[in-house]
């Protein structure tokens, strides 16, 4: 599928497989996943500012009651009236979601210090790039939840109170989808220590394993602190979000300076929750010097 020769053309262009291998990366490393679903990877974007548009409506849904009046419909009202009620109008606008940062890489491959077959080479380096896409989109993902939440619910220090007033909140919010908390190790390990999480009440916890996979209703996602943005805890519900990337080029190229090929990528990323939809994204622990806050 990669190979080191261009074929007598002056590049060779791999953005299907890139976007791909940065799919099928992000699958399996992507911490914040569970909220922002899999990875849209376009090749060969044209527009360098919208990702995409999403079809949006704003108007309530509105339960009214039906009249079974003698003269609604009929009657005396017979042409000029309704059984059902005012009728409400839905309209469904156009959003368009930008994208919100960029990426590129620039290698080069000689042939004469490689070490190794181009061929592999040039798939490796790929595969690492992707690998280096998914962990800027964590990063990027961790501050975008943090920098769109609601509030900050306080302290982690007391993860019973900090979780009991996460379930009032999302309770009050009626939302009716899998919510996940999203933890430093600190506070993944104070769950797991907790005198409330033992196997005699069928808690999801393993001490052997240092494992826990739900706690108060919450599923728990351990995320390493450099993703979190500086919050100890993000609260929020499964698959209210987005992510993008546009790949306007990944190739090779014959280079001129040495006896190999350089390596070259860039595009653009993003991703996009439902302004509605952020009510239901909570922070816990945020540090005061973080920039988000």
């Amino acid at each position: 599928m990669v190979s080191g020769q261009n074929n007598n053309l002056a590049a060779r262009t791999y953005q299907k497989q890139f976007a791909g291998l940065a799919q099928a990366v992000f699958g399996a490393k992507a911490v914040f996943g569970p909220t922002f679903g899999s990875l849209q990877a376009l090749d060969g974007v044209q527009n360098n500012k919208t990702a995409f548009s999403v079809k949006t409506n704003s108007v309530p849904v509105v339960v009214g009651e039906y009249s079974t009046d003698a003269n609604t419909a009929f009657g005396t009202g017979t042409g000029k009236s309704t059984r059902f009620g005012d009728r409400t109008e839905i309209v469904y606008e156009d959003l368009d979601v930008p994208y919100t940062d960029a990426w590129n890489f620039h290698e080069g491959i000689d042939r004469a210090t490689v070490n190794n077959d181009m061929n592999a080479a040039l798939a490796n380096r790929l595969e690492l790039q992707a690998q280096a896409l998914t962990r800027k989109f964590n990063k990027a993902h961790g501050q975008f939840l943090v920098d769109s939440a609601a509030a900050d619910l306080g302290a982690a220090t007391d993860v019973t109170k900090l979780f009991n007033a996460a379930s009032k909140k999302f309770l009050e919010l009626e939302v009716d989808v899998p919510i996940r908390a999203y933890v430093s190790a600190d506070v993944y390990n104070n769950i797991v220590d907790l005198g409330l999480t033992t196997s005699a009440k069928r808690s999801t916890v393993s001490i052997d394993d240092n494992g826990v996979t739900k706690f108060k209703g919450f599923e728990i996602t351990e995320v390493p602190d450099q993703y979190l943005a500086g919050a100890q805890v993000i609260f929020a519900p499964d698959n209210i979000g987005r992510t993008f990337t546009g790949i306007n080029t990944a190739r090779t190229i014959e280079s001129e300076d040495f006896d190999g090929v350089a390596l070259q990528g860039h595009g653009k990323f993003g991703q996009w929750i439902l302004e509605d939809n952020k009510q239901a994204v909570f922070t816990a622990g945020v540090s005061k010097s973080s920039p988000s806050k």
